[in-house]
């Protein structure tokens, strides 16, 4: 069975107006190009591939502000978009968001689900390039946490952490409003997100719920990481 992965960021309960969150759906889109060429090129749903592949979306501000006028993109006081990418039906990728909403229980998120496999999987499933997505989220949309992670995974230990708050994956960001992400064994590498917060990559090579030593080295960082307190339920956003 194939391992399939997604990247996603999230906050809550900062209210923004449609401007300032169409600013930064643009500088992400900027951003995700950088990561790979496959991700320079985006489409809005249809009914249909073929109509699909007929509506291109070009990703600046100007556009996502108009987007984010039609009533189908307001959910309550936030504003979604839905956009994929891809040549093929069977080899697509897509990023969901949503941002602006003051809700105290439902979140904020931008969702990446890259290629599942294929060439451009092969290509885009590396540290480095997943690294440089949750990069991009955090810069982007500044977020509280942000993981990379499988399905799979998160099917593997959802009854045991994922109502807890944050969850461990294979790369994970940390904004600095949750605190100091502490020393973590080898060979897990953290770094910098400019004064934003702290990437955390658990492995080298692609992360997999089928590997025993990938499972138990996040078992041990989850325990590390909540005894830091970072695996905590998101906080309303501070306000000012």
């Amino acid at each position: 069975m194939i391992e399939t992965y997604y990247a996603g960021s999230y906050w809550l309960a900062r209210p923004e107006s449609a401007e300032a969150c169409a600013r930064r759906a643009a500088r992400f889109f900027h951003l995700l190009g950088r990561c790979d060429p496959a991700w320079t090129r985006w489409y809005e749903p249809a009914d249909s591939f073929e109509e699909a592949r007929e509506l291109q979306f070009a990703t600046d501000a100007a556009s996502f502000q108009k987007l984010f006028a039609r009533k189908e993109n307001q959910i309550g006081d936030s504003f979604s978009f839905n956009l994929w990418t891809g040549d093929d039906l069977d080899e697509t990728s897509g990023v969901d968001g949503r941002c602006g909403s003051a809700h105290l229980r439902v979140s904020s998120a931008c969702v990446l689900r890259p290629y599942a496999e294929g060439p451009i999987s092969e290509r885009m499933l590396t540290a480095p390039v997943m690294t440089e997505v949750l990069r991009a989220m955090a810069l982007a949309w500044d977020p509280e946490w942000g993981v990379v992670a499988s399905h799979q995974y998160d099917d593997l230990i959802s009854e045991k952490v994922m109502p807890a708050g944050a969850s461990v994956g294979w790369v994970m960001y940390f904004s600095r409003l949750r605190g100091a992400v502490p020393p973590l064994p080898a060979p897990v590498h953290i770094e910098s997100v400019e004064d934003k917060g702290t990437l955390v990559i658990l492995t080298p090579e692609r992360f997999t719920a089928s590997s025993p030593e990938h499972v138990a080295l996040a078992a041990r960082i989850h325990e590390l990481l909540d005894r830091a307190g970072l695996l905590r339920p998101l906080q309303p956003w501070p306000a000012g």
